[in-house]
């Protein structure tokens, strides 16, 4: 058995086509496929997915983001939902984004209509580097998400050779933000 990657990354958002509208201005994320042709709901999708009884998914749609995970969209129906978690909550939390420039990133993202919850900021710690930055920010429903682009050799590589994965240069990809 052999583990290769993260393949996509499941979001729950209150309307599909504002998020691909959102992921696409702010991140160039592209829109593949609609997953469903019609609603899917029932037991066997509440069991299978431990949602509340009554819960209907009304949409999936994949999006490609650059050479990393895939952005998997879902819209439900038919039960309560609560607001998207915080940092400080327990489960996932956010998604990074790797950025070749930081600051033209954050300028899109925010001009898609994400909300900035800082500027880019030095990475501390064992990420630290000249150059390495981040910044968290939230989509237009609430999700958290950070920007990161660590172009330097970071701090804690002379400790250990086991590498965090890092995506190749933007030149190098089919899939660029335009």
């Amino acid at each position: 058995m052999s583990i290769r990657a993260i393949e996509h990354i499941g979001i729950t958002v209150p309307d599909i086509e504002q998020a691909t509208e959102f992921f696409s201005e702010a991140l160039g994320a592209e829109k593949i496929y609609d997953m469903l042709d019609e609603p899917l709901a029932g037991p066997a999708v509440e069991a299978g997915l431990g949602i509340p009884e009554g819960a209907t998914i009304e949409a999936i749609r994949m999006m490609r983001l650059g050479e990393g995970p895939n952005l998997e969209l879902f819209s439900y129906s038919g039960t309560a939902q609560r607001q998207a978690v915080r940092p400080s909550d327990y489960g996932i939390q956010h998604f990074c984004v790797y950025v070749d420039d930081i600051y033209a990133a954050a300028a899109r993202l925010e001009s898609a209509g994400g909300t900035l919850l800082s500027q880019p900021n030095d990475l501390p710690g064992g990420d630290a580097g000249s150059g390495n930055r981040y910044l968290y920010a939230r989509t237009p429903w609430g999700s958290t998400m950070e920007l990161v682009t660590y172009p330097s050799s970071q701090a804690y590589e002379p400790s250990t050779e086991v590498r965090r994965w890092r995506p190749a240069r933007a030149s190098d990809h089919r899939h660029q933000m335009p």
